[in-house]
């Protein structure tokens, strides 16, 4: 321990701490400075889980070493941008669990300082205003063999001055005109090869309106926000990497004394997911989801309101490490992450997805009892609850069957089945519909195994779940599975829509759950016993229409 800064030195866990450690020691580049990253989403789509990592190494680099972390919108590119993603990626964030200590700020605050850093350039005889169109320049861009060329580069100053402060007054069309920096148009990095630092964009703003015409470029403001801002550490994923040259050249370039350095990790990929802002977007814009908190999506807001925790998600983020090598995690272990959290906190609850009747024959009329039954068994702080019994109960239509086969555990003629902390019961017959529809099963009770024990010690083999037909309250319930048929659909070459699987949604009407839950509101995670995790839809439910959504079956089928 570094006693004197109260930091952990020599406990780096991966590369990026590593060299976090490295600079804030005896003689390192920020000897004596707090630690300070940044998370700087663009404002152009909702978060999903891939931001969740970004955020778990952006925020927990900043705890880990005792500093502080930004919040910055990347709003440098006004297109698609609004208020309405800005506000549900502070509420992604806040839900996460983290906070913004270092401050709230927006790439726009700094639009009038950016373009002061643009005209010092011109003025060193480092950037100039260049009239190729996007296509003259990808045309006029060279090869390995051949460098890139512009007539314009050797403008005079003055005239790169005046034309640059008329593209601001908007006195030329979008397109016409960019200020390039000078640095290296043979450069084997492509990036470097006079890059593009502002263009023309006649957009509005969703702050600053119409107030610019001209946009810095995200590689030329990146780098200034991290400089005003202070930041040691700017965390970025690898696409960067090649991109990091040119951040520095910004950097050494401007009059700002403040010197951040970039580190790149590798993004989160998860099979039959995608992740891309653009695609997830379409899937919204072409109603294939109901929205971006569809708890179909990979958004941070869709995964809420599927049933997922923060601690699931903060814990999915920290065991797949940082890493420099892409790779691609198996959806199973996010689900394996959840069903550890649910597994210790969810509330046990009995429901019937498929609700047949059970009507116990030789049990009195008009006459219930009240059972006591644990809330969680991994958890006895949480106490019990009490269940209602009566003569007629819901039990899953696959708890019977007619002619079952070997080793089939629940209901058929003369079998004895324990019906969930209440009593054992033997099938004594059934009822059919004019289909053949099994619509009712009888039985009869044995008086004696009250609690589910019988008193002669007989072993029965089956247990089963029901709800008491006289308290039971209805319940809508939407099974969730995964979006995309092709475990890879962002690399498929089949178009998206196309892979995407009808049956990811499954509605179930007419359920039936135990009056426990009759009037609960979301949020509220619960264990629907033998039949998987269970949330309060968010948006949707209310105490007059339950609605209920999957979050994940219990079996675990992850093998990693």
């Amino acid at each position: 321990m570094d006693k004197e800064n109260n930091l952990p030195v020599g406990k780096a866990n991966n590369f990026i701490e590593a060299f976090v450690e490295e600079d804030i020691s005896s003689g390192g580049r920020f000897e004596g400075e707090t630690v300070h990253t940044r998370f700087p989403p663009e404002p152009n789509g909702y978060l999903h889980i891939g931001h969740a990592k970004a955020i778990y190494i952006d925020f927990g680099i900043a705890e880990k070493y005792n500093g502080i972390c930004n919040l910055r919108m990347d709003d440098t590119n006004p297109d698609r941008e609004d208020t309405e993603y800005v506000d549900a990626i502070k509420e992604d964030i806040h839900w996460l669990g983290y906070e913004w200590k270092g401050g709230f700020f927006y790439g726009s605050d700094y639009f009038e300082q950016t373009y002061e850093f643009a005209i010092q350039l011109i003025k060193k005889g480092l950037a100039y205003v260049c009239e190729l169109s996007p296509e003259e320049m990808k045309a006029n861009r060279g090869d390995l063999s051949h460098p890139a060329t512009s007539p314009y580069r050797d403008r005079p100053i003055e005239e790169n001055l005046d034309l640059f402060k008329r593209m601001r007054n908007g006195e030329f069309p979008e397109g016409s005109f960019t200020l390039r920096a000078k640095i290296d148009l043979a450069s084997g990095n492509f990036n470097l090869r006079d890059p593009a630092l502002y263009r023309i964009k006649y957009t509005k703003h969703h702050r600053t309106g119409n107030k610019w015409c001209i946009y810095p470029m995200y590689d030329f403001a990146h780098p200034i926000q991290d400089a005003l801002e202070h930041i040691t550490h700017s965390l970025c994923s690898l696409e960067y990497e090649d991109h990091r040259p040119l951040y520095d050249w910004v950097i050494n370039n401007i009059d700002y004394p403040h010197k951040p350095r970039q580190i790149e990790f590798a993004r989160l990929g998860i099979n039959y997911t995608v992740m891309s802002k653009r695609e997830l977007r379409r899937l919204v814009e072409k109603g294939v989801v109901s929205g971006w908190d569809d708890p179909r999506m990979p958004t941070i807001c869709g995964l809420r309101r599927r049933g997922y925790t923060p601690a699931a998600i903060r814990n999915f983020s920290e065991r797949n490490g940082v890493s420099k090598v892409a790779s691609i995690v198996d959806y199973a272990f996010l689900e394996h992450c959840l069903r550890e959290d649910l597994n210790r906190c969810a509330q046990r609850v009995m429901a019937v997805l498929h609700p047949v009747k059970l009507t116990i024959t030789n049990y009195p009329e008009d006459v219930s009892e009240l059972f006591e039954i644990e809330n969680n068994p991994e958890d006895p702080s949480a106490g019990t609850r009490q269940i209602s019994f009566s003569k007629e109960l819901w039990i899953e239509a696959d708890d019977f069957m007619e002619e079952p086969p070997k080793k089939y555990n629940r209901f058929f003629v003369g079998n004895e089945v324990r019906l969930k902390s209440a009593y054992i019961a033997k099938c004594t017959g059934f009822k059919k519909d004019e289909s053949g529809n099994v619509i009712e099963v009888f039985a009869e009770y044995d008086p004696l195994s009250r609690g589910g024990n019988a008193a002669d010690g007989r072993k029965v083999r089956g247990t089963i779940h029901w709800v008491d037909s006289k308290t039971a309250a209805d319940a809508e319930v939407r099974l969730y599975s995964n979006l995309f048929t092709d475990p890879a659909p962002d690399t498929s070459s089949k178009d998206l829509l196309e892979m995407v699987d009808p049956k990811s949604l499954v509605v179930l009407k007419n359920c039936k759950v135990e009056a426990s839950v009759a009037n609960v509101t979301a949020p509220a995670n619960f264990q629907f016993l033998r039949l998987g995790y269970f949330c309060v839809d968010n948006r949707d439910s209310s105490p007059e229409h339950l609605v209920f959504n999957r979050s994940v079956a219990l079996k675990d089928g992850y093998k990693g």
